[in-house]
C-alpha cells in the first residue's frame, strides 16, 4: 500500500521548517511521498488577509523543486464548500484514495491544541500522525499519552528539533524590514521580493519590507 505524508497549512509562506519536517517524515518512515496541501479558507486564520493561493502555490513548488518524492497537492483549494476542516479533508483523502495509507505531519503545537480542532474525534483516529519536538519533552510526551488512551490516536516520533519558526512570524518580519533569508528556501525568499509580498502598507513613509538573500542558512541544505 502506498504511504503519503500529508504536510498541510496556509504556507503563507512555505519556509525551512515546513521541508525540514516533509525530509524527516519521508526518510526516519519510507514514506513513498509528501503532499503540501495550502489550506483555501481555513478557519483559524481569519484574522489577516491571505496571499492569493495561486502565489502560495507557485512557493511551494519552488520549495519543494529539490526534494524528490515531494508534491504539490491542490486537492483542499479545489474545494467549494466553505471552510476547510481537517477533518472533512481526512474523509475526502480516504473515499478518493483508497489503497493510499495516510499520515498526517504536525508540529508540537498543533498537538497541543488539536482538541480544538473541528471533529477532533474523527481526526484523531483517521490516520497516523507524524510530529516532532518544539515543546519540552516531558509536555509533548504526556500529551501525546493522553490523546492516545482517550481517543485511540496514533503517534509516530519525528526524530529531529522542530525548528522554531512560523510563517506568521517572516511575515511580521518582512513588515518590519527584517532579513529572514536564513528562514527561506532561496528561491522562495526571491520569489516574494520579486513580488513584494508581505510589504507593510505604511502610506507616511515607513520602512517597507526588505529581503536579503545573500547569508546562508543552515537549514538550506536538509
Amino acid at each position: 500500500m502506498k504511504r503519503v505524508g500529508i504536510m498541510g497549512g496556509t504556507f503563507d509562506p512555505i519556509h525551512l521548517g515546513h521541508l525540514m519536517l516533509g525530509k524527516q517524515a519521508r526518510d526516519e518512515y519510507g514514506m513513498d511521498e509528501i503532499w503540501y496541501m495550502p489550506s483555501r479558507v481555513p478557519p483559524h486564520k481569519k484574522d489577516h488577509a491571505i496571499t492569493p493561493s495561486a502565489q502560495r502555490c507557485e512557493m511551494i513548488r519552488e520549495a519543494i523543486r529539490p526534494y524528490e518524492r515531494f508534491l504539490l497537492s491542490e486537492f483542499e483549494l479545489a474545494r467549494r464548500d466553505g471552510n476547510t476542516y481537517t477533518a472533512d479533508t481526512l474523509r475526502l483523502l480516504k473515499e478518493a484514495w483508497p489503497e493510499t495509507e495516510f499520515y498526517f505531519i504536525l508540529g508540537a503545537d498543533s498537538v497541543m491544541d488539536i482538541e480544538k480542532w473541528y471533529r477532533p474525534d474523527y481526526v484523531l483516529r483517521a490516520v497516523p500522525f507524524m510530529v516532532a519536538d518544539r515543546e519540552p519533552a516531558h509536555a509533548l510526551d504526556g500529551q501525546i499519552r493522553y490523546l492516545e488512551q482517550t481517543y485511540g490516536a496514533r503517534f509516530l516520533r519525528l526524530h529531529c528539533r522542530e525548528m522554531d519558526v512560523s510563517s506568521a512570524d517572516i511575515r511580521a518580519r518582512l513588515q518590519n524590514g527584517e532579513d529572514v533569508s536564513s528562514l527561506l528556501p532561496a528561491s522562495v525568499a526571491d520569489y516574494i521580493r520579486q513580488k513584494r509580498l508581505y510589504r507593510a502598507e505604511n502610506t507616511s513613509g515607513g520602512k517597507k519590507g526588505e529581503l536579503c538573500t545573500a547569508k546562508s542558512s543552515p537549514y538550506e541544505n536538509i
